[in-house]
């Protein structure tokens, strides 16, 4: 690492930072000439006018210059020539590697964006494949001043290779506030599949402290980039276990200059229905089973009968007759097609218009299509349609098979057995669907039961995290909205904690409809010490036999403190709490969720201010309450862990309770302190 010499016009940080000072000046150039486009004489509607000016203010906000946001932070010299203007005289060329593309007035680039391919080499490029590159520079920043840099010459066999000095210091900068971008440290596997192709499905798993929600979050980023103009027009999407979660990781985008990138939880998806109880584990597992979809499809189909009249249409002077055997054909043959159920419900009159025009021709008349559209609305047709192939609402679907015993044993015959149905239905049904006790995973059966009817719009790329966790219907659930696009499955599955958690990729992959997708496995850790992923490793023999364990080149001496507190203990998690928060960055007490409100009166009582999951660290206050049910994606630089055993027992059996606590170890960044009364579980007891 460089510091600056005595001689400014010798100094290469100097020089630096000269040329971050042009490159700040160039992009407020460049928003400055955005700001001035008048759009007074512009010509076309005030509809076109109003989507321009739009436009405009987009690509003003994606101008914004963060003050603490480094505009670059890497340089590459190249070997040889990119471009084609200096490819002739044969010398190398010099680019800024940073957040997003800077020009001059000339045009020229000052900076040039990550995302580009000749950005590339900064991550991947190495000694024995230096990708013509002959020096990598990073640089260091202090609240947004350049203060150092860094070189690696990958091309002079004389130089030993060493660990980044400044990498390191970037990947531990404290975790005050939201989630940072990991722009400045994607590392060679990382960025693999960052810049995967849009076209195929990418499923990661990764281990705690793999980075995996940073690359998921940064392939949009790039995904945008490289296919803006296709995704603009599909939409993209990035799901969350929940709103704490994402609330966490929403500045990650927009600190990369992408701003139209839409966030939710599943359950935001599938608000079809205001969510007002919850399902006991077992009913919440039966109801997101994939047996569920057959039941619906009956379900939604159970209500077309077969004709047993002719339908005689009545047009001026003449009748039209159209026989029961023909009108059984033609509702056998939509029946066969799968084809959804309002679709077929919509194509019927125009099927049994269109035999009445074949009558028509025969008769000696020669209808066009306005005749068959006005056939079609007949009302002798429309009554056949009615009895034949009813409307179907999807919430009173659904709110049917939960309350009616008799129809959900026709719909689930040979799928459920009879003591699974009655786990299914409702125990004390609601008067109305406004008053129903509908759950989240009703919900997502509504969700369902509303594809079946009509088809769901897909989007052009989603992300999901966390998606050990979806249930083989809430699977279904977002697949739908990836169905003609492509998605990025982040998860680990040593942390799923819930009852219908998946047990493999493959199987997951088969209920989102992306039976194909390619599986990458992240094993080295970034974010967790060595010591800390270390401990929580033990727990993978029981919860997740399959899985390698992480390792961590972060070797960190002393960032695990375990210790029995027999008498005490919540005197001594304030007392920890308080020892943490003397380091500089954030910290988080995490405990089970019952636990919650013994600890939060404690803290209250010794003075230590506090905030809830999600809620946004500030200087003032860097301590979270965290409820173990909540810790899941989150991550802090210093984690104070109450009474494992606890948070174990809070789970309805035991491997989910070992997994939740996993989830909970590894929240750390710089140190963990794990405190407890009662016996720890076997797999962490001291060897």
């Amino acid at each position: 690492m460089h510091a600056p010499t005595t001689d400014p016009l010798r100094d290469p940080l100097q020089r630096e930072r000269d040329h971050l000072a042009a490159s700040r000046a160039a992009l407020r150039a460049m928003r400055e000439d955005v700001e001035s486009l008048d759009l007074r004489d512009v010509t076309g509607t005030w509809v076109s006018a109003a989507v321009l000016q739009n436009q405009i203010d987009a690509r003003i906000a994606a101008l914004a210059d963060l003050a603490h946001t480094p505009l670059f932070f890497g340089r590459l010299d190249y070997l040889h020539a990119i471009s084609e203007a200096l490819a002739e005289g044969g010398t190398g060329e010099q680019f800024y590697i940073g957040r997003r593309h800077v020009h001059d007035a000339d045009g020229d680039p000052m900076v040039i964006d990550w995302r580009a391919p000749v950005s590339q080499p900064f991550y991947r490029a190495s000694r024995t494949e230096p990708m013509d590159v002959e020096r990598r520079r990073r640089f260091g920043y202090t609240g947004g001043e350049l203060t150092a840099y860094e070189d690696e010459h990958l091309t002079d066999p004389a130089e030993a290779e060493t660990t980044s000095a400044l990498l390191a210091a970037e990947i531990e900068k404290p975790r005050v506030g939201p989630m940072r971008d990991i722009v400045a440290t994607i590392q060679p596997e990382q960025d693999e599949i960052v810049r995967a192709d849009i076209g195929g499905t990418v499923c990661v798993q990764g281990a705690p402290g793999t980075g995996k929600t940073a690359v998921g979050l940064h392939r949009v980023a790039y995904l945008l980039y490289a296919h803006r103009e296709r995704l603009a027009r599909t939409g993209t999407l990035v799901i969350g276990p929940n709103s704490s979660f994402l609330h966490y990781i929403e500045q990650v985008l927009p600190a990369l200059g992408e701003l139209d990138v839409a966030q939710a939880t599943v359950q935001q998806l599938v608000a079809h229905v205001e969510v007002r109880a919850e399902d006991p584990a077992e009913s919440a597992r039966l109801k997101g089973d994939a047996r569920m979809a057959e039941v619906l499809r009956r379900a939604v189909r159970a209500g077309i009968a077969l004709p047993t009249e002719p339908c005689v249409v009545v047009r001026g002077s003449r009748r039209w007759r159209v026989p029961v055997y023909e009108l059984v054909e033609i509702i056998e043959e939509l029946k066969s097609r799968e084809i959804r159920y309002g679709a077929a419900r919509e194509a019927l009159p125009q099927r049994i218009a269109h035999a009445v025009l074949l009558k028509m021709e025969q008769g000696g008349e020669a209808p066009d299509d306005r005749v068959q559209d006005a056939v079609a609305r007949n009302p002798q047709i429309k009554a056949v349609v009615k009895e034949c192939w009813p409307p179907v609402d999807p919430a009173k679907l659904v709110h049917r098979l939960l309350t009616d015993a008799e129809f959900l044993a026709a719909c689930a015959e040979g799928i459920f057995a009879p003591e699974e149905q009655a786990a299914i239905r409702w125990a004390k049904p609601g008067r109305s669907l406004r008053t129903a006790p509908w759950t989240a995973a009703d919900a997502v059966l509504v969700d369902e039961a509303t594809d079946l009817v009509q088809r769901t719009a897909s989007l052009g790329h989603v992300v999901v995290d966390e998606a050990q966790d979806l249930s083989p219907m809430q699977y279904r659930a977002v697949g739908r909205r990836c169905s003609t696009g492509s998605a990025t499955i982040l998860g680990d599955l040593a942390q799923g904690t819930t009852p219908w958690a998946t047990a493999s990729w493959a199987d997951a992959l088969h209920h989102l409809g992306k039976p194909v997708a390619h599986i990458e496995e992240l094993t080295k850790g970034f974010r967790v010490p060595e010591e800390v992923i270390e401990y929580a490793s033990r727990l993978l023999p029981a919860i997740a036999p399959g899985l390698a364990p992480a390792t961590s080149i972060r070797d960190t001496p002393g960032s695990l403190a375990v210790s029995h507190i027999p008498d005490g203990l919540v005197d001594s998690l304030v007392e920890a709490c308080r020892k943490s928060l003397a380091h500089e960055g954030s910290t988080g007490l995490i405990a089970a969720d019952d636990r919650i409100p013994l600890l939060a009166e404690a803290l209250a009582e010794a003075g230590l201010p506090f905030l809830d999951p999600g809620t946004e660290t500030s200087a003032e206050v860097r301590l979270t309450l965290v409820p173990a049910s909540l810790a899941k994606g989150l991550e802090y630089d210093y984690v104070v862990l109450d009474e494992p055993a606890a948070v174990v027992a809070g789970e309805p059996d035991e491997r989910t309770g070992l997994r939740r606590l996993y989830v909970a170890l590894t929240r750390a960044v710089s140190g963990l302190t794990v405190l407890h009364a009662e016996p720890l579980p076997e797999q962490l007891r001291a060897r």
